[in-house]
């Protein structure tokens, strides 16, 4: 039997390159090993056979964007229990149609975006991209951003109007959004620019007690079919 020998140097044999190429061939997710995407260079092999993509490349892969379905009780940006600690191999969505090859790579160094208070629920934004980040800090505020809220309570007289426009928050006073009623107890937010409890201080100035309150959707991007738990990556044509 083959005495075994590290990934990355079958992979120079079978490439004809150096070993510091053949580690990236493998940390970048070309090589398989019977079939198998293996990403770790030290991984040992013997016998098993090695494929390398036809269309293998050296040049860095593009920085990732992971859309994650945020549960209730994780901490969007920061906090002792961060959503960040969602974004595990595990829990990518296995109906993810992005076309995006997974890497290891892609799920480090990601910065969360967008806040979304720990209670709530729903679409989360994790990116090593700066243009994605860029926008979504820099033209946030002209964004909008969609909200299922679960309400408990009687709403006031023209308590539905007030919503749409008439309210304060902090101090400020709230510029017009969109509001209307789902079902008997759902409202649905049309809104820019939200700020921490926002949400459930418009509801409290009109008699409403929120129950639950989940992120449908920001700019163009929905939450869609995403499971709770688990995060896809953001399409090559997918744009906020």
């Amino acid at each position: 039997m083959s005495e075994p020998i590290r990934l990355a140097k079958r992979v120079a044999a079978l490439r004809g390159c150096s070993r510091a190429d053949a580690e990236r061939y493998v940390e970048d997710g070309w090589v398989s090993v019977d079939g198998v995407v293996i990403d770790r260079p030290q991984h040992k092999v013997t016998t098993e056979v090695v494929t390398i993509a036809a269309d293998a490349s050296l040049a860095p892969p593009e920085p990732a964007t992971l859309l994650l379905h945020k549960p209730p009780g994780f901490d969007a940006i920061s906090g002792s229990n961060p959503a960040a600690s969602l974004t595990t191999a595990a829990a990518h969505w296995s109906e993810d149609a992005s076309g995006v090859r997974p890497l290891k790579r892609h799920l480090a160094n990601l910065t969360p975006l967008v806040p979304l208070d720990r209670e709530a629920s729903g679409l989360l934004v994790l990116t090593q991209d700066g243009r994605v980040w860029r926008r979504l800090t820099e033209d946030g505020d002209e964004i909008e951003h969609e909200y299922l809220v679960e309400v408990t309570g009687e709403i006031a007289p023209w308590g539905l109007s007030r919503l749409n426009h008439g309210l304060s928050h902090e101090g400020r006073v709230l510029p017009p959004c969109k509001v209307s009623w789902q079902n008997e107890t759902r409202l649905r937010f049309a809104i820019k620019a939200v700020q921490g409890g926002q949400l459930r201080a418009m509801c409290e100035q009109v008699g409403l007690e929120v129950v639950s309150i989940r992120r449908l959707r920001i700019g163009r991007i929905s939450l869609g079919k995403l499971p709770v738990g688990q995060w896809r990556y953001l399409a090559a044509g997918e744009r906020f």
